[in-house]
């Protein structure tokens, strides 16, 4: 039977582990040189990682190898064209930080894909979101598409797509103040995920279709150290009018002191009414429609 033995080298760069080649092992010990592989592999692709058939091909594993290695059940095929090992589910941070790992080039990069919104808020401690039903839903935020395989795993949970085109200009999705890291196991890539200020503003693009006024005003209710100079630069960077004025008025609400900090002249929140909430109140100071109810909590 043939095995392959794989030799690796550490890029001074970035610390992450590639392969320099594969050599095949032809020796009577098979055994002791499948051993050999696993280990070999597991240092590629640990437990509770995943990767796909491309990204493994691209650290230097042949097409052959990763068949043998799917007969020798050293990898799970998942799915079309995706793998991990056997011993271990997924979570799913194993898989986002999979999808990030294999999406990052270089050591000073951010992934395009980027967990935000409510899921981000939940990170940071700062929202109790559970999602309707037994399933729950990781919120992703990018400028393009997700990948595609990631539609043919099944798993116990949705990874929902957000476009971030009418969002945020490029250059913001590339800037690592905005972003924090979930270690969410001590020896493999941390999840990168929005900090609770652009996260609030990814929130707000779903009102009032998937998420609700109420619940996007209890989010804001504990939100009391949000920083004003990320919040003046996003706000600034913002391409999304809707987003603007929900969030100057959800934030008048509470009144706190970050809030006084920023001034809203600084902004553009364009021109004419916006209906937001079909059948609602006009609120005439950002000229939104919100629910009638919430506008005469506001005005008393």
């Amino acid at each position: 039977m043939l095995f392959f033995t794989a030799k690796f080298a550490v890029n001074e760069a970035n610390g992450k582990l590639r392969v320099l080649r594969l050599v095949n092992s032809t020796t009577p010990h098979d055994d002791v040189a499948k051993g050999a592989y696993r280990q070999s592999l597991k240092a590629l692709l640990p437990y509770g990682m995943l990767a796909t058939k491309k990204w493994l091909a691209e650290q230097g594993l042949s097409a052959h190898a990763i068949d043998n290695a799917v007969k020798t059940e050293t990898l799970l095929s998942l799915a079309t064209g995706v793998y991990s090992q056997y011993s271990r589910s997924l979570s799913w941070e194993g898989v986002v930080a999979s999808m990030q790992r294999m999406d990052m080039h270089h050591s000073d990069n951010l992934p395009s894909v980027i967990v935000g919104g409510l899921s981000a808020l939940s990170l940071s401690g700062l929202s109790q979101y559970l999602s309707l039903g037994s399933t729950p839903h990781i919120h992703l935020y990018a400028q393009g598409k997700l990948p595609s395989w990631l539609g043919r795993l099944s798993l116990p949970f949705v990874c929902e797509g957000h476009s971030t085109n009418t969002l945020w200009p490029e250059w913001l999705t590339k800037d690592k103040s905005f972003i924090r890291l979930h270690e969410w196991d001590a020896e493999l890539p941390p999840v990168y995920f929005s900090c609770p200020e652009k996260a609030l503003l990814e929130l707000l693009v779903d009102l009032p279709n998937a998420v609700s006024f109420e619940h996007a005003d209890e989010i804001m209710q504990g939100l009391v150290n949000l920083s004003p100079r990320k919040l003046d630069t996003l706000l600034k960077a913002c391409k999304s009018v809707k987003v603007k004025r929900l969030f100057f008025w959800l934030a008048k609400r509470q009144n706190y002191p970050w809030f006084k900090k920023l001034g809203e002249t600084s902004y553009d929140l364009g021109s004419g009414k916006r209906v937001v909430a079909k059948s609602g109140k006009l609120d005439t100071d950002y000229l939104i429609t919100v629910p009638s109810h919430m506008a005469m909590e506001s005005e008393s």
